[in-house]
């Protein structure tokens, strides 16, 4: 059976943040996901998993100046110091919260990147992640990566899953893994279930949505009951995060997960009798 997490950037948020993990306990989902942690203290967001019986499945390094468009930090040469910074303070969260998954957000390449940008950029995202993994490693933590498309995150440096594939090889850790969205790699390149199954081996954590807009993943291009039923078969126990902006109401959308686990009513009455 498929394992669904909710993701609380994009799902819920008719609630304030702390109030997301009931509903999606409510909603029946048993793990979540989501951006970043850092908004609030690491007992906050422990007491608020525990109170709703959720798993905390994935979280992202701190990415820079988010607000002011810095979307990761760990190819970008001169920020070193500033990763680790990052590195450090995710996993103090991710021990803090029992989170076996952290995302390092590549960064973006300058607009006008050349042949030699794109290569000092390459040489500092796989030292960075040496470093990172080899951290993770101390905790029992996976560092994820995530190929992104250039349509919603222009520039983005990681964008294809063979340059993906690429620097898991050449940085050769076993806890750096791949982060595999499948919303991502429609809009780049398509054929997922090929992907899935080259890649399967290196895979630590999925995230779906619909394409093109990003709604629920009934709605679009992607047939994912046929990805569901091919993860299936090739054994994959981890999660599913569900990465999308609902289309309306995040509850009014979540029908199609009743046949992947999803079970509001069954979930509110396991909780209010718990």
């Amino acid at each position: 059976m498929i394992r669904l997490a909710a993701n609380l950037s994009m799902l819920f948020t008719e609630h304030a943040f702390l109030d997301r993990f009931a509903a999606a306990a409510d909603a029946g989902f048993h793990g979540v996901e989501y951006l970043f942690p850092y908004a609030h203290e690491p007992m906050a967001l422990k007491a608020a998993l525990q109170e709703s019986d959720l798993r905390q499945v994935l979280f992202n390094l701190p990415p820079g100046d988010w607000d002011a468009g810095e979307r990761g930090l760990a190819s970008l040469p001169g920020r070193e110091a500033e990763f680790r910074d990052a590195v450090v303070e995710a996993l103090r969260y991710a021990e803090a919260l029992d989170c076996q998954r952290v995302h390092a957000m590549a960064g973006l390449l300058p607009a006008d990147a050349d042949a030699v940008v794109r290569a000092a950029h390459h040489a500092t995202y796989l030292n960075n992640l040496r470093f990172a993994a080899n951290e993770a490693a101390k905790v029992g933590c996976q560092v994820l990566i995530e190929p992104i498309n250039t349509r919603d995150m222009p520039g983005y440096f990681l964008s294809r899953q063979a340059q993906a594939m690429a620097v898991l090889e050449a940085v050769g850790a076993d806890n750096l893994r791949l982060q595999f969205d499948l919303y991502h790699c429609q809009v780049m390149e398509g054929d997922l279930i090929r992907h899935l199954e080259r890649q399967f081996g290196a895979i630590g954590h999925i995230q779906i949505a619909g394409v093109p807009q990003r709604h629920e993943p009934d709605r679009g291009e992607i047939h994912y009951p046929a990805i569901f039923e091919r993860l299936e078969s090739l054994g994959y126990a981890g999660w599913v995060g569900c990465e999308y902006r609902p289309a309306g109401g995040t509850r009014q959308g979540l029908e199609w997960g009743r046949e992947h686990g999803l079970t509001p009513d069954a979930a509110r009455n396991t909780r209010s009798n718990g």
